[in-house]
């Protein structure tokens, strides 16, 4: 799935509650901001740390959570880590169930715009594209508003 729109509508605490409904199943989640994600695994690839483990759970772990997708400074590095890490899941998925929730403030034409074709094509051609929309929950708390 591929939970898109603006801040404050939902997409993370709705991620958090299916993990919670995996875990409950007896499944593994892992969640990751994007930012995070990629700079570890940089680390990883560049031996400035050994996150072998945090790899190999990212490619077979039952559901990943990728959350903030476009909050991440992008280099090349990056784009190619992020098209491995979504194709070899896509592949996976034929050998044993794996399933993806990618969240992101960006919409479809800035997702095509910010990464490249292969990543936006798998993103728009295998995923559930759900569309948030409304007032940011966390300000009409803040102020009041129901």
């Amino acid at each position: 799935m591929l939970f898109t729109g603006n801040t404050g509508l939902g997409k993370t605490f709705l991620s958090n509650c299916i993990a919670k409904e995996i875990l409950d199943m007896g499944k593994t989640v892992l969640y990751q901001t994007a930012p995070i994600m990629l700079d570890n695994i940089l680390d990883y690839r560049f031996g400035k740390s050994d996150y072998t483990e945090l790899y190999d759970n990212i490619i077979n772990v039952d559901l990943l959570i990728i959350d903030d997708l476009g909050a991440e400074s992008l280099n090349s590095f990056k784009l190619s880590e992020l098209f491995n890490i979504i194709n070899a899941r896509l592949l996976s998925q034929n050998k044993h169930v794996t399933k993806t929730i990618i969240s992101t403030n960006l919409n479809m034409n800035n997702l095509m715009d910010t990464y490249s074709e292969r990543i936006f094509s798998r993103l728009a051609s295998y995923y559930n594209v759900c569309r948030f929309f409304g007032e940011d929950i966390r300000i009409n708390k803040v102020f009041g508003k129901k």
